[in-house]
């Protein structure tokens, strides 16, 4: 019998930090997609980093042909400079993060 079992990499990268002691912040990632081919690839990127997600609104701008994210996260600073990396290396995407003090 072949089983195996798959892990998303934000549960690992849980796991791990939970095991290090690395301490969580809050942060808000913003997002302006100006290339909306991005979607796809900005999307498959958010739901890796899924379980650190406390929420995400989404508007879009019609008139200008971009839309506006916002993403509330609970998450290690690494695995936050590590999302926002991904999804600041997209075309067409500017991100900016704003961290809670603790």
């Amino acid at each position: 019998m072949n089983t195996s079992i798959s892990f998303s990499l934000s549960h690992v990268t849980r796991l791990f930090f939970k095991e290090e002691g690395m301490d969580n912040r809050i942060a808000v990632i913003a997002m302006i997609v100006e290339d909306l081919d991005a979607a796809d690839e900005l999307n498959r990127i958010l739901h890796e980093y899924g379980s650190y997600v406390i929420g995400r609104m989404g508007i879009p701008y019609r008139e200008k042909s971009i839309s506006l994210i916002s993403v509330a996260v609970d998450a290690p600073t690494e695995v936050i400079s590590a999302m926002t990396g991904k999804l600041g290396a997209l075309n067409g995407v500017s991100v900016k993060t704003a961290y809670s003090k603790s």
